[in-house]
C-alpha cells in the first residue's frame, strides 16, 4: 500500500469536524488534491461542451455573431454566479458549492440533450442559450469553490501559494485542452445527444467523490450582511478586477470566434481546428504550471510580482498589433502567420493569467476568502462575455483584422490597469470596509 495509507480512515473520520477549514499540512494536500482533481473532471466536459456546440451548429450553418450568440448567456450567467457563489461559499462550505456546481452542469448537459432537430430555428438557438446559462451558473460555481480552497489549503505562505494556484491553474486549462479534443471526438463517435450523456455521467462520478471526500464545513465562515459590504472590496481586488475584465475581453475577442472560423475558411477541416485549440490550451495550461518559475520572488508576495504584471501585460499588449499588421499586409501563409502569433499570445497571456491568479488569494483576506474571490471572478466572467459578444460581432463587420485591433485595444487598458496595482499590503488593503459594524450595516 502507498505510504500513509492507514491514516485515510481516521482523516475521514475526523474531516468534518475542522470548521475553521485550516487543516494540518498532510490534510492540506489531501483537500488540495481531492478539490483539483474534481475541477479536472469539471473542465475536461466543460471545455468539450464548448467544442460539441461550436462545431454541431457551426456545421449546421449558422453565422459567425449566432454561433457568439450561443454562448452570451454562459458567460453573462457568471458574473452573478460567481458573486452569489463566493458569499454561498463563505456561508455554507465549500464542499456544498461545489456539490451544487456538478449538479447544475449535469442537469445543464441534459437539458441541451433535449434538443430537437425538428424545432425552430428560433427554438433551438432559444433551448441552447438556455441550457448554456444553466452550465455557465455551474462553471463559476464550481471554480468559486475551487479556487477559494486552494486559499485555505495554502494557507498564507505565499511561496506554496503562488506554486499550489499556478499548478492548479495550470491543470485544468490543460484538461480543458483535452476537452476540446474529446468534444469533438465525443461528438464525431456518439452524436450530439448521446456526447452530452456520456459528460453527464462523467460528472456524477466526479460529484459523488466530492460528497464522501470534501470536508463538509471546508471555508465556512460568517458572510457579508449586505451588498454594500459584498461589493466593498479593498483597492488591490477592485483594480485586479478591473484588468482581469480588459484581459479576458482581448483573449475571447478573437479566440472564441474569430480564430476557428479564420481557420476553417482557410481551408482546415474541423478535425485540423478543433485539435489545434486543444494543442494550444493544453500549451497554454502548461506555462501556467510553470509560471513561478518565470516570476521573480519576493518576501511579501507583492513587491516583485506585481511589476511582473505590468510588464507582462505591456509585452502581450504587442502580439495583436503585430499580427493584426499582418493581416492588413495578407503576408503570405497567413493562417501559419496567425498560428504562431496565437503560440506567442498564449505564452505570454498564460504567465499573466498565472500572475493574476496569484495576485487575487494575495489581496484576499483570509477570512471571507471566497467572497473576494467571487468578485473578481465576476469580472473575469465580465471579460468573457464583452469578448465572445465582441468576438462575433467585429469578426462579422471586419475579420479578423478588427477582432484583433479590439484584442490590442483591451490589452492596452489592462496594462494600463496595472500601472495602479499596489506593490504591498497595507496599500492593497485601502478603502475596504469593516465586515462588521456600521460601515457594513446600511
Amino acid at each position: 500500500m502507498p505510504a500513509g495509507w492507514s491514516t485515510w480512515p481516521a482523516w475521514c473520520r475526523t474531516r468534518a469536524s475542522d470548521p475553521g477549514g485550516h487543516p494540518h499540512v498532510n490534510t492540506a494536500a489531501r483537500n488540495y488534491a481531492i478539490v483539483t482533481a474534481a475541477y479536472w473532471g469539471f473542465t475536461l466536459t466543460d471545455g468539450a461542451l464548448r467544442m460539441l456546440v461550436l462545431l454541431h451548429f457551426y456545421r449546421l450553418g449558422y453565422s459567425p455573431f449566432t454561433l457568439a450568440f450561443l454562448f452570451l448567456l454562459y458567460e453573462a450567467a457568471g458574473v452573478l454566479a460567481n458573486l452569489v457563489g463566493g458569499w454561498l461559499a463563505t456561508r455554507y462550505g465549500i464542499a456544498r458549492m461545489l456539490t451544487a456546481g456538478l449538479a447544475t452542469q449535469i442537469f445543464g448537459f441534459l437539458l441541451l440533450s433535449m434538443l430537437s432537430p425538428d424545432w425552430s430555428a428560433a427554438l433551438s438557438v432559444a433551448w441552447v442559450v438556455l441550457a448554456q446559462g444553466v452550465c455557465g451558473v455551474a462553471k463559476d460555481l464550481t471554480k468559486t469553490a475551487s479556487k477559494s480552497a486552494i486559499k485555505l489549503t495554502a494557507g498564507e505562505a505565499s511561496g506554496t501559494l503562488f506554486k499550489w494556484v499556478a499548478w492548479f491553474t495550470g491543470s485544468k486549462n490543460a484538461m480543458k485542452g483535452v476537452g476540446f479534443f474529446l468534444g469533438g471526438l465525443l461528438l464525431e463517435l456518439l452524436g450530439f445527444r448521446g456526447a452530452l450523456w456520456a459528460m453527464a455521467a462523467l460528472l456524477a462520478v466526479v460529484l459523488a467523490g466530492v460528497i464522501a471526500f470534501v470536508p463538509r464545513l471546508m471555508g465556512r465562515s460568517k458572510a457579508s450582511k449586505s451588498v454594500r459590504e459584498l461589493f466593498a472590496k479593498n483597492r488591490g481586488i477592485n483594480l485586479l478586477a478591473a484588468a482581469r475584465v480588459a484581459l479576458f475581453g482581448a483573449r475571447d475577442v478573437w479566440f472564441v470566434v474569430g480564430v476557428p472560423v479564420f481557420l476553417y475558411a482557410s481551408g482546415w477541416t474541423f478535425t485540423m481546428v478543433g485539435g489545434f485549440l486543444a494543442a494550444w490550451t493544453i500549451g497554454y495550461g502548461l506555462v501556467q504550471a510553470i509560471a513561478p518559475a518565470l516570476v521573480r520572488r519576493s518576501a511579501d508576495g507583492l513587491s516583485r510580482e506585481v511589476p511582473a504584471a505590468r510588464w507582462w501585460s505591456a509585452a502581450l499588449a504587442l502580439v495583436p498589433v503585430a499580427l493584426a499588421a499582418a493581416v492588413a499586409l495578407e503576408a503570405p501563409n497567413l493562417e501559419w502567420v496567425v498560428v504562431l502569433g496565437l503560440g506567442v499570445f498564449g505564452f505570454a497571456f498564460a504567465v499573466n493569467s498565472s500572475v493574476h491568479s496569484y495576485l487575487i488569494l494575495a489581496y484576499a483576506g483570509s477570512e471571507k476568502a471566497a467572497e473576494d474571490v467571487g468578485f473578481y471572478y465576476a469580472a473575469n466572467a465580465a471579460g468573457r462575455f464583452s469578448g465572445t459578444l465582441m468576438s462575433g460581432l467585429l469578426y462579422q463587420w471586419g475579420g479578423l483584422l478588427w477582432a484583433l485591433a479590439g484584442s490590442a485595444l483591451m490589452l492596452v487598458a489592462c496594462w494600463l490597469v496595472t500601472l495602479a496595482l499596489p506593490e504591498n499590503a497595507a496599500a492593497a488593503a485601502r478603502g475596504r470596509r469593516p465586515a462588521s459594524g456600521a460601515g457594513a450595516a446600511s
